[in-house]
């Protein structure tokens, strides 16, 4: 018998996951919830979906569904909303996948505040929660860690991360921003973004920090303990970053390891868009998709840094999703999407936990807390280890 599982948020993004989460093989049941029911009837009308989906697992709040009876909550809705959703759906009894990040707000000291409560409401309920942060699920990400596990790279010396994402890239940015404030929960939103620009309080790409960040990370084990980061301001006025102290920001840490690691968050760069990682080893190093050590460079292609999917997982998802079924931001979505079901399934700690998402979330808090302070020394706060590492891939 396989898991009972609730999508809150349809939107764009959320509606990308939705046929690969119900197509699941462990995923017996299905439910929906948004505000909007014009979005939930898009797949109650799916005959695919029908065998298992009811008519009564169509909910239209949060509230409603929390008090369900399903096993678990997959939370893609805005970013400002996450830590309070999650937060909410565990101590309703439910395991937690949350999109990225963990939560996105102006004031850093009350990001932090959120990744320790979301810590506490994980080890006092003793669900389950997992961050859906795609650069985890890049084939380059699940190739270095088969790397680090074997000792490969030797001792990690640096890192580096980059999100450059010009507002006006590829994936526009204004237009994002535009399509969430016409929402429910955008125009309850612009009511706190009122109180911030009250109080002085400034944005920075920072708080949204986990593309960057996750993937040195993850494979070093490693966290940050102290950053020194610098911003820089917009000077074209441009209204998109009227509530933000900086358009772009640079972060340097020190990592508990010993090594450190650099970080880019960009939104007002001239380049079409990246995400990616470099890691650099004693004996080893990866760049660029190669490998690269004092023999040779080995350039790596896509199947072979990919991990394989369980073939009746992947034989599901590419029945509603084709030869494609991989889905965006790097092949990571079916991998998201498997780890947190089959987790919640086998009842085990998710590869992205809650100590490992508030790592990535910390991370760009305390960057753009040094930022402000011109490139003061910070702490990172740490909420260390899960208190079980099982089979974490």
């Amino acid at each position: 018998m396989g898991i009972s599982l609730g999508l809150v948020g349809l939107g764009a993004f959320g509606s990308a996951f939705a046929d690969l989460f119900m197509s699941h093989p462990l995923v017996d049941r299905i439910a929906l919830c948004d505000r909007e029911p014009e979005r939930m009837q898009v797949f109650a009308e799916k005959p695919s979906w029908q065998p298992k989906l009811s008519p009564r697992d169509l909910y239209p709040s949060l509230d409603a569904i929390c008090g369900s009876d399903l096993d678990a909550l997959v939370i893609i809705t805005q970013p400002w909303l996450h830590a309070p959703q999650a937060i909410q759906a565990l101590e309703a009894g439910k395991h937690v996948y949350s999109a990225v990040p963990v939560i996105s707000i102006p004031d850093a000291d009350e990001i932090l505040a959120w990744c320790d409560r979301l810590v506490r409401a994980v080890e006092t309920t003793g669900r389950h929660y997992m961050l859906g942060e795609t650069t985890y699920y890049r084939p380059q990400a699940m190739y270095c860690r088969r790397r680090a596990r074997s000792g490969a790279f030797g001792s990690f010396v640096y890192a580096e991360g980059e999100y450059i994402h010009d507002r006006d890239g590829r994936s526009n940015l204004r237009e994002v921003r535009r399509r969430r404030l016409a929402s429910q929960a955008g125009q309850e939103w612009l009511a706190r973004e009122a109180d911030y620009r009250e109080r002085g309080v400034l944005n920075g790409p920072m708080h949204y920090p986990t593309h960057s960040t996750s993937g040195p990370i993850s494979v070093m084990g490693a966290h940050p303990v102290t950053v020194c980061a610098w911003g820089y301001e917009n000077r074209t006025a441009d209204p998109y970053f009227a509530d933000y102290a900086f358009s772009n920001e640079t972060a340097l840490y020190y990592m508990s390891n010993g090594a450190t690691m650099r970080i880019c968050e960009f939104r007002e760069i001239g380049h079409p868009e990246r995400e990616i990682f470099r890691i650099y080893g004693t004996d080893g190093c990866f760049e660029d998709d190669a490998w690269t050590d004092n023999r040779a460079r080995t350039p790596l292609t896509v199947e072979e840094m990919r991990d394989p999917l369980p073939p009746e997982v992947a034989e599901a998802f590419q029945q509603v999703g084709g030869d494609s079924f991989y889905g965006g931001h790097g092949g990571s979505h079916a991998y998201l999407v498997h780890e947190f079901v089959d987790a919640v399934y086998h009842d085990r700690v998710p590869a992205i936990n809650v100590w490992e998402a508030v790592r990535y979330t910390a991370a760009g808090a305390a960057a753009h807390k040094s930022a402000l302070q011109k490139g003061a020394h910070v702490d990172v706060p740490d909420w260390g280890d899960p208190p079980k590492l099982n089979d974490i891939p």
